[in-house]
């Protein structure tokens, strides 16, 4: 296996020069740097990962925070990070811990801290427990993708306009009977992008004079979850709502099974509306707000470079596009 060294006397320079001619850190003549590489690809030579470490004070490796990627958009948002971040030949080292978890707090307390990173992408953290403070503590390069503060760079989309939006379309097609599914009862357990968007339900029935008939079933954002909330709901024949907002697309899929399973025909006689455009949301006709977390994961290593490049650049909030997409899910009620 060739070395820096068999390198360097195949161009006819030092070690140190052809070192800063690969890595492309300190001044190499263009003449010498072409001389560099000509002679690394005559000897297939491929530079060490710590070598270069070493060498350039970086380790080409970024950390992930995020919750566990079981649901659609974590993973997808994954996929985006890790396709923009191999297109830069980075590393990626994913921490995917459950929120309020005891390992959530050892890996902001001690784990985080003394690993070597270029920069850190956040995911869904918690601003209950000042989890953004906590890493920009950690002086490195930092994004986030979702809640953020004043002075940190961040992706997201706006949650409460989502909600507002999607319950905004079934107001417009004559719905008074809303129900919001998913969300925990525990405001403590209850995720900051959930939170905003069962907010803005109801800032959505406010502004139409129906706040006394905002219902809340709680439910996990999950099709599973959905499901039992909506069977539970649905079951109820006096008190059965006309429509549903699903905190996200999961949810929502999950209401439009269980009506199914008891009968009821959507959107004859319910209209159930989503969030994110989930991959399964055009099989099941679902009428939503779309956002593309794969994008958000390129805009994320996009902003996390700028940050990586200049740190002291100012902060760059990107809100990503969201859009509502109507299907077969949602009509008017029966009269």
């Amino acid at each position: 296996m060739s070395t820096i060294a068999d390198v360097a006397a195949r161009a006819g320079v030092s070690k140190a020069t052809a070192s800063r001619a690969l890595s492309g850190n300190g001044y190499v003549s263009a003449e010498t740097r072409l001389r560099v590489e000509d002679a690394a690809r005559g000897l297939s030579y491929v530079a060490h990962s710590s070598a270069t470490s070493l060498a350039t004070g970086r380790t080409q490796t970024v950390g992930v925070v995020m919750p566990p990627v079981d649901r659609w958009f974590f993973a997808e948002l994954l996929a985006g990070i890790q396709e923009s971040l191999f297109a830069l030949d980075y590393d990626l080292s994913l921490y995917g811990v459950p929120e309020g978890s005891r390992a959530r707090e050892r890996l902001f307390d001690q784990v985080l801290p003394r690993r070597r990173f270029d920069g850190i992408i956040a995911v869904g953290i918690q601003p209950s427990a000042r989890e953004l403070e906590r890493l920009q503590r950690a002086d490195r390069p930092l994004v986030s993708v979702g809640p953020y503060s004043a002075g940190s760079s961040a992706v997201s989309i706006d949650d409460t306009a989502a909600a507002r939006i999607a319950t905004e379309h079934l107001l417009d097609l004559g719905h008074t009977d809303i129900t919001f599914i998913g969300g925990s009862a525990d405001a403590a357990e209850l995720s900051i992008g959930d939170a905003r968007r069962l907010d803005g339900y109801r800032d959505a029935l406010d502004a139409a004079g129906l706040t006394a008939q905002a219902r809340v079933t709680h439910a996990s954002p999950t099709m599973p979850g959905g499901y039992a909330a909506a069977a539970g709901l649905l079951g109820d024949r006096r008190h059965r709502p006309t429509a549903i907002v699903g905190v996200c697309d999961e949810a929502a899929i999950g209401a439009v099974i269980a009506a199914r399973r008891l009968g009821i025909a959507v959107p004859a006689e319910l209209s159930v509306v989503g969030i994110d455009d989930h991959e399964h949301a055009e099989m099941f006709s679902l009428t939503t707000i779309k956002q593309s977390p794969r994008e958000q994961g390129h805009e994320a290593v996009r902003l996390l470079t700028l940050r990586m490049s200049d740190p002291d650049a100012p902060a760059e909030h990107i809100a990503a596009a969201s859009a509502l997409v109507v299907r077969s899910s949602t009509a008017a009620p029966r009269q």
